[in-house]
């Protein structure tokens, strides 16, 4: 690991929307290696394919970018199944890659999670509260 402080961030492939709560006990189960509750999905394979063509996976870099968080910003190898790839980048960089990850996140149709926020953001733009204000009427 590069840095001792990342930004991680989840491409997680749902087959229905979440809360942010419901997300963030996902993520963490994802973390203990319990990827059950992500659907397989090949738009996985296409996102990673389109973020490792324009950064490299830390362990694919050549030794003389090793330094190059413009190059690499990744802080260690992907996290990742046919449902979901988790993100670790140096911090100095999150902002970049949060944008980046999202455009490609819309672009293939996937859920992404920022853990630090505990929020999913869905491609069409709304999050998990929006699916919580939606079913309200179900709690009574």
């Amino acid at each position: 690991i590069r840095e001792t402080m990342s930004f991680d961030i989840a491409i997680l492939s749902l087959e229905k929307r979440v809360s942010n709560s419901e997300a963030s006990e996902i993520y963490a189960e994802i973390l203990q290696g319990n990827c059950s509750n992500v659907a397989k999905n090949t738009a996985i394979e296409d996102l990673y394919r389109d973020l490792t063509a324009k950064h490299p996976e830390i362990d694919d870099i050549p030794d003389d970018k090793v330094d190059d968080i413009d190059f690499c910003p990744w802080s260690c190898e992907f996290d990742r199944s046919a449902g979901h790839i988790i993100i670790s980048s140096v911090w100095p960089k999150s902002d970049y890659v949060y944008e980046f990850v999202q455009s490609l996140a819309v672009k293939h149709e996937l859920a992404l999670f920022n853990p630090q926020a505990e929020v999913v953001v869905y491609p069409d733009g709304s999050d998990g509260e929006e699916v919580k204000k939606k079913i309200w009427w179900k709690c009574w």
